[in-house]
């Protein structure tokens, strides 16, 4: 079973959260960011080409036109395969453990795995940014030395940024789990 709602980020930007319920102990939660907007990739794109053709008139070398247009197309390259994540997913797995996985906009997908005896909990946390207070989910792993003390924070969709809404819904579902897990 899957269902889908719109929420909003800590910005102001419409995301999607999509949740599938596969059994009693195995969920998974896909938050979709807002794909490259077209209308601002073209006005970085022609600002730095106008800023390398001023320049082109001013000193009359080419260089800087080739160097302009190199730079931009790296720098796109870089941009769409390291930092703009078009969707992150947590699979929580009762059995087994957390999977988080973020797909970047180039297509490569980055994925961690927490085993579940390593989680101690799922946690909402609070953080104050840019002087206001935002809302962040997070595992905590427990200390496999001492098993009372946290050893680890890993915050979960940290590129999406929903807002406290969202995170209650995926903090509810995830708690569940984990109470079905402690139980048997």
């Amino acid at each position: 079973m899957a269902d889908e709602e719109e929420y909003v980020t800590v910005s102001g930007e419409r995301i999607t959260l999509q949740r599938r319920h596969y059994s009693a102990s195995c969920r998974e939660f896909l938050v979709r960011c807002p794909r490259l907007q077209l209308r601002s990739l073209s006005a970085v794109t022609c600002s730095v080409w106008l800023v390398a053709y001023g320049l082109f008139v001013l000193c009359q070398n080419s260089v800087v036109l080739s160097a302009a247009i190199f730079v931009t197309l790296i720098g796109l390259l870089v941009y769409l395969h390291f930092v703009k994540i078009d969707q992150e997913s947590l699979l929580i797995v009762g059995s087994l453990g957390i999977q988080m996985t973020s797909s970047y906009a180039s297509g490569k997908e980055s994925t961690t795995f927490i085993e579940m005896n390593q989680v101690k909990d799922v946690v909402i946390n609070e953080a104050i940014y840019m002087q206001k207070v935002i809302y962040y989910l997070c595992i905590l792993l427990q200390d496999p030395i001492e098993p009372h003390v946290v050893s680890e924070v890993v915050p979960l969709f940290q590129s999406s940024k929903p807002r406290l809404d969202c995170l209650v819904e995926v903090y509810k579902s995830c708690q569940e789990i984990l109470e079905q897990n402690k139980k048997s």
